[in-house]
Parts: C-alpha cells; structure tokens; sequence
C-alpha cells in the first residue's frame, strides 16, 4: 500500500516536489526542539488541485495527513509522529496573491504566502494588513488561520479569525470548498469559516483566505514607559483607552527578568530607559503624525505626573520605534539562548491579571525556590507568556522534565480560578491535548468531537491534536 501511496503522490504533485529521503528536518522537527518526527513523505503541492488529489489519494490508502505551514507553531501541532506512516502535506508553495480589491479592502492569498510578504504588499498598494508576530518572516497566513494567531494588534483589529472573510479548504474527502466571499454580511446559515480557523488542521486543509484590509495610518508613534507594579500597568491601560481610543493599536508588557535576558544575550539592543518592575511598550496609529505625538505626549505626561509611570521614552524616529519593538520580540529569542523553559500562553480578563501575577508568582516561588519568572505579552488583550526558567545553574532541559507537569498544574489551575484560558493565541496542539480534555467543558468537548467525526470520520486529518 506505501509504494502504491507514494507512486499516487508522485503523480499528483510532481516528483520534485515530493520527498521520502534525506534530510527532512526542517519539516520533522518542530521551532521549540521538542517534537521531532518521520514521515512516510513529504509532498509540497503547487495548487489547490493537487493538494485534493493528494488528500485524495491519503484517504483512499487511509493514510493520515499532517497539513504544514512555516513551521513555527509552538504546541506541536504540526509536524508527523514518530510511525513513520503520516504523510506531511507543506503548504509553502502556495505562495500567490490572487486579487487585490482595492474598493471592498480585501485581498484573496494563498496559504502558503509568509506573513511579512503579505504586510508588504498591502503596504505597497497603500493599505495595511495588521496581523503582526514574532515569526511573521517566516510563518504562513494558512498556519495563522488554523492557530487563529493573534499577535500585537489584537487590541484594535482582533485575531486572525477577525480578519478572516472567506476561506478555501479542501475537505477530507479531498473535495474543495470555495468560500472565498470578500462579503462583511452573509447570513446564509451556518459560518464554516469559523469551525476551519482555529482548528488546527484536523477538519481540513485551508489553501486560500480572503483577509481585511485597512486603510494605512498616517502615522504610527511608539513608547516606552516604567511602572513599579502590574497594577499600574492595568491602569495605565485603563488611561491609554480613555485618552487614545481606536488609535490604541498595541499594549505590551515586559516584566523586568525578561528584558534582563535581552540584556544578557542581546547587548547590542538598546534599552532607553533604566531597569524598572515592569516596562510597556505602547503604540498609536493616527492620520496625522503630529497628532500622534501630542496625543502620546499627553497621555505619558498625565501618567508621570499621577505617578502610574515613573519614567518613558518616545520614539523619534521609525528607526527608534523598531528598536523599542526589537526588544519586545527579542524575549522568546533570549529565553531560547536561556535554555529550555516551561512556556504558558495564556488568556484572563485584564482586571484579573494583578491577582494573578502576585499569587502565581508567589505560589511558584514556594514550590520550586529559585525559579525565574519571564512575565510578558499582550496585557491590551489580555494575553500573558507566563513562562518560567529554572534557576541559574541548573540544567535547563532536567529543570524541564521533571516539573513541567507541576508548574502547568499550578498554573492552569490559578487560570481557571481566575476564568481565563490556558491557550490564548498558541493552540493547543499534542502538547495541550491532554490539559485541554480535562479542563474544557464537557459539553463543550462533546460537541467538538462530534464536529470532527461527522467532517473528518476516517480520523485522517492531522490525529492526535486538539481531539
């Protein structure tokens, strides 16, 4: 059956484009190191056409399939197991954009179009697409649809879900759905775009997207401001909003050993202001850039004098704006140099987070003296990387294995205390599988089991994660 798999594959996609020897790490193995598999192929289509006949000819043999991206996601989610026995389906070659129209502020791309080309473009014609991350030069808007990604502008323009129009997707069964509809109102029944975004390719494969655009600001300013507590990060938020508004595009927080790792292993990054509690990184788009200076201003000048900042820094220029962001997206890059680290993505109500910090922060500290705590994320949306490092001089990866289970535990469980989530924007993979089924609703479990059985009732799309 694999050579008779193997031959359809071929023929399907191209024998150039498909690989069963070598060295396949770069889809085997995933960004973090900790999920290393073996495909029985990996095939790379050039088109919706060929990714049907490929899943296909998957279904006919009963084979499973593990549809791919960029390869950056963080749970595990999408490279194959160790059998041997799952085909890995990489996206990355569809790469075009189809249509741009420039009226109804809509592009049509492929799934396989990296997210950084895709935020070029649309400047180039004079428009913005604002999904931004980390990995944005390397990750796909396919994979982003189907971790529903989320990023550093959620705060004024939602996740990947909310720039989402219409997808296509090739189902299962290897038909194609074209629901690539660049209409903002279509009450036709029920929305099969949403059960697709976020479902981590386990109910189809998407292959094309129609996404938002917006009108490009006229300007965009940046700053940095210190505060002694998270507290007064919470109302420095609170104050941002009541003097910004919808031109509060990004609220981050940095918790002072995550820039001190910056520090240790990024010397060369600049930091404007001196070591404090807590550091944000805050960021407003206007049509004007001298309005966007007063108004940023204003607001730093009320907080220093209320006391809620004690000291900040605005950016004079985009180059010193890119420099504050290098420093926010440089965390996971230090932490990664750290050595292994315990990493939570997790969601709660803003008004919670203070709690949730002083109590986790000291129940952790009881159980494993000496740990270090990387404390930083999107507090505009809620969304804290709540990770923990062992403590210096201890071996990383041990540190890892023997109290993952533990500090998860405790974690999640101070989570759903406070009504939050234990995936905000990472999805939940192989490595939350389990957590996931224990903690989520029975009902709600329920359901989603049911809607993978009636879509995909062979269990051939992407087994072992989510469900």
């Amino acid at each position: 059956m694999s050579a008779k798999l193997i031959e359809a594959l071929r023929a399907a996609v191209g024998a150039a484009h498909m690989m069963t020897e070598g060295d396949l790490s770069a889809y085997e193995l995933d960004w973090r190191r900790r999920y290393r598999g073996k495909a029985l192929a990996v095939v790379r289509p050039g088109s919706t056409a060929e990714v049907a006949a490929v899943v296909r000819a998957c279904a006919a043999a009963g084979v499973s399939l593990v549809p791919q991206g960029g390869n950056t996601g963080l749970v595990g989610g999408g490279v194959p197991d160790a059998s041997g026995r799952q085909v890995l389906l990489s996206l990355t070659r569809l790469n075009k954009i189809r249509h741009i129209d420039a009226d109804n502020l809509t592009f049509t791309v492929e799934a396989g179009c990296v997210l950084q080309t895709l935020q070029a473009a649309a400047e180039t014609q004079g428009f913005l697409f604002p999904l931004s991350l980390a990995a944005e030069g390397s990750c796909t808007i396919g994979g982003n649809l189907a971790s529903n990604a989320g990023g550093t502008q959620v705060l004024r323009y939602g996740n990947a879900r909310e720039l989402c129009l219409g997808l296509e997707v090739v189902t299962p069964q290897g038909e194609v759905w074209e629901g690539l509809s660049g209409l903002r109102k279509d009450n036709t029944g029920y929305d099969l775009r949403d059960l697709y975004i976020g479902s981590e390719g386990t109910l189809g494969v998407i292959t094309a997207a129609t996404l938002k655009l917006f009108p490009l600001p006229g300007a965009v300013t940046t700053a940095l401001a210190s505060c002694d507590s998270i507290d007064a990060c919470v109302a420095l938020l609170r104050l941002a909003r009541q003097h910004l508004g919808a031109g509060l595009t990004g609220f981050e927080v940095m918790e002072r050993f995550a820039l001190a790792l910056v520090s240790r292993h990024f010397p060369q990054l600049q930091q404007p202001l001196p070591e404090a509690p807590w550091t944000v990184l805050l960021e407003l788009a206007t049509p004007s850039e001298d309005t966007a200076r007063a108004q940023l201003e204003a607001l730093l000048e009320t907080a220093l004098e209320s006391g809620l900042v004690s000291d900040a820094a605005l950016a004079a220029s985009l180059a010193q704006a890119k420099s504050m962001w290098h420093l926010r997206e440089s965390i996971p890059l230090a932490q990664a140099e750290e050595g292994l680290n315990i990493k939570n993505d997790i969601a709660l109500p803003v008004s919670a987070i203070p709690e949730f910090v002083r109590s986790t922060d000291a129940a952790l500290r009881v159980a494993l003296p000496g740990v270090r705590l990387v404390n930083f994320g999107h507090l505009g949306d809620g969304n804290l990387h709540y990770n923990v490092q062992a403590p210096e001089g201890e071996p990383a990866a041990e540190f890892l294995q023997a109290h993952e289970r533990a500090v998860n535990t405790l974690v999640y469980d101070a989570v759903q205390r406070w009504g939050g989530s234990i995936s905000a924007e990472h999805g939940i993979g192989a490595l939350k599988r389990d957590e996931l089924a224990a903690r989520k609703s029975p009902v709600a479990l329920g359901l989603m089991r049911t809607l993978k059985a009636a879509l995909d009732p062979a269990g051939l799309m992407n087994p072992g994660r989510v469900v």
